[in-house]
């Protein structure tokens, strides 16, 4: 790990650019930095400085670091949007105490918003050249990694047990699936398909952790702070009519909007600790992705404390949606029974800039790229009455995203 005092001064500079027809084409096959929402975004590469985080407190020490390196940095910024000037990409663990955390400062990033383009480099402006094509995986076959699914239902029934006795509320288990090539699989592959395929989610990479997550865990911006609560799902059968009305089964489910609820209460609460003032849904949306469907809701708040946007993940994560509630019990129950290291999965992913805006959401429906073996995971909520065969199929329903980027 590099302290920012040991570092040269950063000179940064972010100048606009004919809009790219496509961002991810621009990736290099090694360290692709994303963060992609239809034809928006940032993509990076390169390293022009790097944190990784161990320990206690890993949002505290990376805050440190970030705001002694803003200090130690030259920026001449004269495009003026969200994700130009200096930024950083990160990826942070779901349980410090058993992975570590990252922050990238990539040397060049190219970002797009509403048709502006622009280009932010480290020292000398770089030339953007054409990259060799992504490689499509070869040979990829999948496997349960830390348990079989019939285990898995195991833990799940042992969590509606505890349940049951008051112990818990909600606990969230998780399940992984390794995915084995004949080849190192190139990231940039499972980006495109993940971008083309879930626009309306957020396609990221950072250090080998890529995936298409639904849920934004917080924005900040110029103030503001936005949350995206999800929790409640069901998976698409391909027939319209009863889709439709497995729509309005789970919007009036009492085991779906009580898990809901949870979820949504649990970030409200921590954003309160920063807000002079949040703005709650008293209803959630429905949210349908082509592999599942969910209940979503959107809080907002203004952040009245100066608190950056790791301040404000530092609040929020764990949140209900990806332990359970009580937060503390659920986590315990996770580390006894769960039986895997989620690694950065479930933790907050994303970026921030300079004066300490972002974007950051739960890094869901990912893999952990090693070579030619990814590791997938999935998750579900578990409340009083979850079946266990439900829950495994809905894993299997959130687990389609990789899987299908990774053989298609």
């Amino acid at each position: 790990m590099a302290s920012p005092a040991s570092l040269d001064l950063l000179q940064v500079t972010s100048v606009p650019i004919e809009a790219p027809s496509s961002l991810l084409d621009l990736l290099p096959a090694d360290g692709a930095l994303a963060w992609i929402t239809g034809s928006d975004g940032l993509v990076g590469w390169g390293e022009a400085a790097r944190l990784e985080l161990t320990g206690d407190d890993p949002f505290g020490q990376a805050q440190a670091w970030w705001s002694a390196l803003v200090d130690r940095s030259v920026v001449d910024d004269s495009v003026g949007l969200p994700g130009s000037g200096l930024v950083a990409f990160g990826s942070f663990a779901f349980d410090p105490a058993q992975t570590s955390s990252v922050l990238v400062v990539p040397a060049v990033l190219v970002g797009r918003r509403a048709g502006q383009a622009w280009i932010t480099y480290v020292g000398e402006r770089p030339a953007l050249r054409p990259q060799a094509a992504a490689r499509k995986p070869r040979g990829v076959r999948f496997a349960d990694r830390s348990r079989s699914g019939l285990e898995w239902m195991g833990v799940v029934a042992d969590a509606v047990a505890r349940i049951e006795t008051g112990a818990v509320d909600k606990v969230v288990l998780a399940r992984d699936v390794e995915a084995i090539a004949d080849e190192p699989v190139d990231v940039r592959w499972l980006l495109h398909q993940l971008a083309a395929r879930y626009e309306d989610c957020w396609t990221f990479s950072v250090d080998g952790l890529v995936g298409a997550t639904p849920e934004m865990l917080v924005r900040l911006r110029d103030g503001v702070a936005t949350s995206r609560v999800l929790a409640g799902t069901f998976w698409p059968s391909g027939d319209p009519a009863k889709d439709l009305r497995q729509v309005d089964v789970l919007a009036r489910s009492i085991k779906d909007i009580e898990e809901h609820g949870y979820g949504l209460r649990s970030v409200a609460e921590a954003l309160e600790r920063h807000c002079s003032a949040i703005e709650v849904p008293t209803a959630p949306f429905v949210l349908e992705l082509p592999n599942v469907i969910h209940l979503a809701s959107d809080v907002r708040g203004i952040v009245s404390d100066g608190s950056t946007s790791i301040g404000l993940i530092a609040s929020l994560h764990p949140s209900a949606a990806v332990c359970g509630t009580p937060t503390p019990v659920a986590l315990d129950i996770i580390r006894e029974i769960e039986g895997l290291d989620r690694g950065r999965y479930a933790g907050p992913v994303g970026w921030l800039d300079a004066s300490g805006d972002g974007e950051w959401g739960i890094a869901l429906r990912c893999g952990e790229v090693d070579g030619s073996r990814v590791r997938l995971f999935a998750g579900c909520g578990i409340v009083s009455g979850s079946d266990p065969v439900r829950e495994l199929a809905e894993t299997n329903a959130k687990l389609v995203p990789m899987r299908d980027a990774l053989s298609s």
